[in-house]
C-alpha cells in the first residue's frame, strides 16, 4: 500500500492525526479532544468522514483505541512475540479500501495477562527506525506505563502499569486529593520519593504523604512531587532498576522517568513518541496488502 494517507493516533481521551506524504515525511499534524470515551460507536464513520474533510480525501491508517471494544470495531490483537509485519498482516478493514485499524498486542506468561493499543507501533516503529536497539527495554509513560522487552526487533513481553492513573486518581479522588494541587516537577521532593519508593511498602508510603504535611515534616507544595516519585520510583524498581530503557515520552515526563532511573542505578535515553509513531505507521502502511 503505497500513497499519501492519514494516520490516526486514536486514545481514549485524545487523538492525533498526521498527514503523511507519499516520501513518509509528515506534512501536517492536529491533537484533539476526540478520543474514544466522547464519541459512540455509531459515530466513527462520520468522524473518519469529518477527519477527511479537514486534512484531506485520503485512506486511513487507524492504531490505539479505536480497535477496542469501545472503539469503532474491535480489531483484536496479536499475541507476543511479535514483529511490525505481524501487525500490518492483521490489519482490520472497517472501510474496505478506505479505512483500516491496527490490531493491539496481548501477552499471556509469567501467570498473568496484558494488553496493549497503539503503544506496539510506537515500540516496533522505534526499531524499525533505528531510535533504539533491536534488544532492549523500552518504556512509554503516561495514564498507563508501558514496559516492553523487545528482542532481535520482536516485541516478546511488557508489562502495563497503573502510575499516571493512580496519580491522577490520589490527585482528584483521594485523602490526598487538597494536597496533590499541581504538577510533579523534577526537584528535591521527587528524587526523595523515588527513593522512599526503595522500600516495598508504597501504600503506606503514600499515606504518608498527608501524615508528613500534618505533622510539618515536609511543605504541602511539595506533595505532588513527593507523590509522584513515590510512584515513579516504585515503578521504575519494579521493572528497569540497574538497566538502561529507552522512555518514549515527552521532555518532562520523560525527564521524570530518568531522573528515577538514574536514582536506580540506570541510565534512561529519551526517545521522541511522536516520531516513532510515525516511523512505525508508515512501516505497517507500506506493508499492508
Amino acid at each position: 500500500m503505497k500513497g499519501r494517507f492519514l494516520a490516526v493516533d486514536w486514545g481514549t481521551t485524545n487523538r492525533r492525526v498526521f498527514v503523511v506524504g507519499e516520501d513518509g515525511t509528515v506534512e501536517h499534524t492536529e491533537r484533539d479532544d476526540r478520543g474514544v470515551i466522547k464519541i459512540g460507536r455509531d459515530a466513527f464513520a462520520g468522524e473518519a468522514a469529518a477527519i477527511r474533510q479537514r486534512f484531506g480525501n485520503l485512506p486511513i491508517l487507524c492504531a490505539g483505541m479505536a480497535g477496542s471494544d469501545r472503539g469503532w470495531v474491535d480489531a483484536g490483537y496479536v499475541r507476543c512475540p511479535a514483529r511490525i509485519g505481524d501487525l500490518a498482516a492483521a490489519v482490520r478493514w472497517v472501510e474496505p479500501g478506505r479505512t483500516a485499524i491496527v490490531p493491539g498486542l496481548s501477552f499471556e506468561g509469567e501467570g498473568r495477562a496484558d494488553t496493549m493499543r497503539g503503544e506496539e507501533v510506537q515500540f516496533l516503529g522505534a526499531v524499525a527506525a533505528g531510535q533504539v536497539p533491536s534488544t532492549a527495554v523500552l518504556a512509554q509513560p503516561g495514564t498507563h506505563c508501558k514496559w516492553a522487552h523487545v528482542a532481535d526487533g520482536a516485541i516478546t513481553r511488557f508489562t502495563t502499569a497503573i502510575t499516571g492513573e493512580m496519580f491522577a486518581l490520589l490527585r482528584n479522588h483521594s485523602l490526598l486529593a487538597g494536597q496533590i494541587d499541581r504538577a510533579a516537577e523534577d526537584d528535591a521532593a521527587f528524587l526523595a520519593g523515588v527513593e522512599r519508593a526503595r522500600s516495598p511498602d508504597l501504600l503506606a508510603h503514600l499515606f504518608g504523604v498527608r501524615a508528613d504535611v500534618l505533622l510539618g515534616r515536609r511543605p504541602r507544595e511539595e506533595s505532588a512531587s513527593y507523590a509522584s516519585g513515590l510512584l515513579i520510583g516504585a515503578d521504575v524498581a519494579a521493572h528497569a532498576a540497574g538497566a538502561s530503557p529507552f522512555v518514549l515520552a515527552g521532555p518532562e515526563l520523560g525527564r521524570l522517568y530518568a531522573r528515577a532511573v538514574a536514582a536506580f542505578g540506570g541510565e534512561a535515553t529519551i526517545v521522541d513518541s511522536h516520531a516513532a509513531f510515525v516511523a512505525g505507521i508508515r512501516l505497517i502502511w507500506d506493508l499492508v496488502e
